[in-house]
């Protein structure tokens, strides 16, 4: 990501001075994201796909699952990679080429989040033990850059796992008994949410447009599964974040993760 794009001085002054008055250019509160609308199933080459809109910002996720061969420590789980690409249509600080050290730590954050919730029972992805699994590989890709992609592209991939199908049919998979094995669903245990806060000021807010991400000194990300439990947490600008900070953090976490599950779960 080129960091040519600066906001003015004037412009940081301006939204600085609303959010420590706890108000934002949009309206919003500090505690609240912009509309969130997702869509799954878009991508008919891909074994499951979200698109998610959260404000101007847009991110598509694909879920490609393929058989392969187990590590020799775990013979009988299938594995999870994720990966992310910031198109360079996407906003005018994203360049072209391979991924960046922002698109690699923003796959790793998505990524564990998901793994360390447990979501996808691994266990469950075995064909035959110590020769061959499912190989589950998670995509991202920025349409549209508008702010708090952590969250926006953490949303848009547990969509797509959610409803992804393990292709057994395309790749001819047979049981014991020499039966070919239909299609079935991916097996996932729960909806693993992220919510990050940025911090501008002394003020913490969540779901930052681009402007608000700009400017902020710190952020936090927190990933809660269906239960409340803190399953992963990512630390990222140089600011600092307080112990009062990261209580509010925590806090909000779980409430505002449970909103956006019950968004998502139909």
């Amino acid at each position: 990501m080129s960091d040519d794009f600066i906001v003015s001085q004037i412009k940081r002054d301006h939204i600085a001075k609303l959010i420590g008055g706890g108000r934002r250019e949009d309206g919003r509160r500090l505690d609240e994201f912009r509309k969130l609308r997702v869509e799954t199933g878009l991508i008919e080459s891909a074994d499951g796909s979200a698109r998610v809109d959260l404000g101007d910002t847009t991110v598509i996720a694909g879920v490609k699952i393929v058989p392969g061969t187990p590590y020799a420590d775990a013979p009988a789980d299938g594995t999870i990679t994720t990966g992310a690409e910031f198109t360079a249509m996407a906003h005018p600080t994203f360049e072209p080429g391979p991924p960046g050290e922002d698109a690699i730590e923003l796959a790793r954050v998505v990524d564990r989040g998901i793994r360390e919730s447990g979501m996808v029972e691994v266990g469950k992805l075995c064909i035959k033990e110590g020769e061959q699994i499912w190989m589950v590989y998670i995509d991202i890709y920025i349409i549209n850059h508008d702010g708090n992609l952590f969250d926006a592209s953490n949303i848009a991939s547990v969509c797509a796992l959610k409803t992804a199908v393990i292709p057994n049919g395309q790749y001819g998979i047979k049981d014991g008994a020499g039966n070919a094995v239909p299609d079935a669903p991916l097996p996932t245990v729960c909806l693993p949410v992220s919510v990050t806060h940025w911090k501008i000021g002394n003020d913490l807010i969540v779901d930052p447009n681009f402007d608000e991400e700009a400017i902020a000194s710190a952020r936090l990300t927190v990933c809660t599964d269906d239960a409340g439990n803190y399953r992963a947490m990512q630390k990222g600008g140089k600011g600092s974040i307080t112990r009062a900070d990261l209580e509010h953090c925590l806090d909000a976490a779980v409430e505002l993760g449970r909103r956006i599950r019950e968004q998502i779960k139909g």
